[in-house]
């Protein structure tokens, strides 16, 4: 347990003062897994069976995978912003900050003066059968309290991302009309462009379709490639 400890310890401090420093939000949920798995590792060695297997498979599998995805949504090269958007955030994290602090300190000394319970007495009969009987008798209002916040906040979500539609959906029809009246302001074009290489001789991106008349579409050819030197010679080879 003490050697688990002496490893695990420093990479979860070292990890959790990275999330403080990066400034990129995907960078800091990274480090967020290195602290919990390193902290399953704990659990483990503290004869922790299911709060090993809980850390690793809700919180890490789970939960910080849901994190990464909706990063990767919002955008992964957003750097977070410095400016305070929330008023009174700084004073509520110092706050719960100093309550945290409080609690930490009050455990060591609980631990000093030896008035909590050994892991021996605590995992009697088994871990999961004393945790189950704590959280399904002492602890049962507490525990059905979080299981209906967290059935709440599940029914929350679903309500803000819902969105009533406000106007019909659009038929083929109107559609087509919506390009059509597009193609006569702004010239845009009706349907999707035609593919390189279309009906010539070589099947290549720089390699421009043929209309019907047998000039050559040059929309079929990227952007990019219209001041290619290459580019002229292949149209007038294939147009040949």
């Amino acid at each position: 347990m003490t050697a688990t400890f002496v490893v695990t310890a420093p990479l979860m401090i070292l990890a959790a003062l990275g999330i403080l420093v990066v400034r990129k939000a995907v960078h800091a949920a990274l480090l967020l897994a290195v602290v919990m798995i390193n902290l399953a590792f704990v659990y483990a060695s503290l004869d922790a069976p299911f709060l090993f297997a809980v850390q690793i498979i809700v919180y890490t599998g789970a939960v910080l995978m849901l994190f990464l995805f909706v990063l990767m949504l919002v955008g992964v090269d957003v750097s977070d912003e410095v400016t305070e958007s929330i008023r009174g955030h700084k004073v509520a994290s110092l706050l719960m900050g100093l309550i945290l602090a409080v609690i930490v300190l009050a455990m060591i000394g609980q631990l000093s003066l030896g008035t909590m319970k050994g892991l021996a007495t605590a995992n009697a009969g088994g871990n999961l059968e004393a945790l189950a009987n704590l959280l399904f008798s002492r602890y049962v209002v507490a525990f059905e309290a979080t299981s209906a916040l967290l059935i709440t906040a599940a029914v929350g979500a679903m309500v803000l991302a819902h969105r009533e539609r406000t106007e019909p959906r659009s038929t083929q029809a109107e559609l087509a009309r919506e390009r059509v009246r597009a193609y006569g302001e702004s010239g845009l074009h009706l349907g999707p462009l035609p593919a390189p290489g279309t009906l010539a001789r070589h099947n290549a991106v720089d390699t421009p379709a043929l209309l019907p008349d047998g000039s050559h579409a040059k929309q079929s050819i990227p952007a990019g490639l219209h001041g290619h030197p290459k580019n002229g010679t292949a149209i007038e080879a294939n147009h040949d």
